[in-house]
């Protein structure tokens, strides 16, 4: 059984416990956290597409830590004109396991 579901604006396959990161979400780690954009549910062929939703579907999951992506160098530079600026940046995560799927 899988879902696909929107959460924090992005679309992410999930199943039961599974564990994903995605982009900082509110709440302290060990608060439990339930998804109702469910866009999809899949439970063993028997396939329910939304419009834009599923209704009466929800996915509940848990938040493990927060977390920080890699850092990601940003370079820029224009030729011929003496211009260079390097910026780093990391990512703010929250890392969640999926409890279950209704």
């Amino acid at each position: 059984m899988y879902a696909i579901v929107e959460i924090a604006g992005q679309q992410f396959k999930v199943e039961k416990d599974q564990q994903i990161f995605v982009h900082r979400l509110d709440g302290n780690e060990g608060d439990a956290v339930d998804f109702d954009k469910v866009l999809l549910v899949d439970n063993d062929g028997q396939v329910k597409v939304g419009a834009p939703v599923v209704e009466g579907s929800k996915v509940s999951g848990k938040i493990l830590e927060h977390v920080k992506g890699d850092k990601v160098k940003v370079f820029k530079k224009k030729r011929r004109k003496g211009y260079q600026k390097c910026n780093g940046h990391r990512q703010y995560f929250t890392r969640i396991q999926i409890e279950s799927i209704n």
